[in-house]
């Protein structure tokens, strides 16, 4: 009886060891400019500009807010859509912070995630360096995602995502 109960047991553990939800995930990407902080910060500070310097955005539109609250539509080229809000921004600081706030696993694979925008002085006074952080959850939060949606697909889009929009920046600001 008692091998029994302790099977039971192990079946149970080991079941419930399979079965679990999603784990946040993480990308970071960082690129130096060879521009001021002040050129850069005016390049990116206007939340609702991405679509100035994003190449994998066909158009961005939002209520011109730079203050926690202001939202974002961002159209990516495929012509799905997202809309982001801003958390946190600090004009003195060089940053922002924003989050998903509609999702669309067709535009990406993500269904939450948060973003922190900064802009740092570089190696001279005539560089900067941006970074951009994010911290995020697969596009689907079921224990088996399919392959288009699950944490690896999340984060190739996401760092994928923030390598095209710190190049297009990086290609703007240095013509």
């Amino acid at each position: 009886m008692r091998q029994i109960i302790y099977a039971l047991g192990l079946s149970l553990l080991c079941s419930q060891a399979q079965a679990h939800g999603p784990t946040p995930q993480k990308a970071k990407e960082s690129v130096m400019i060879q521009a001021p902080v002040a050129k850069v910060w005016e390049a990116v500070k206007n939340f609702d500009d991405i679509g100035n310097w994003h190449p994998d955005l066909k158009a961005a539109e939002g209520d011109g807010k730079n203050q926690s609250g202001g939202t974002r539509k961002l159209t990516f080229q495929n012509g799905e859509s997202i809309v982001e809000e801003l958390d946190y921004y600090n004009d003195a600081e060089h940053e922002y912070s924003y989050r998903l706030k509609t999702e669309n696993v067709k535009a990406l694979p993500t269904s939450s995630h948060t973003v922190d925008l900064k802009v740092a002085h570089g190696d001279s006074a005539d560089s900067s360096v941006v970074t951009l952080k994010s911290r995020f959850y697969r596009g689907d939060t079921g224990n088996t995602p399919p392959d288009n949606l699950n944490d690896a697909a999340a984060v190739e889009a996401m760092t994928r995502f923030f390598k095209d929009g710190l190049n297009g920046l990086k290609a703007k600001l240095e013509k």
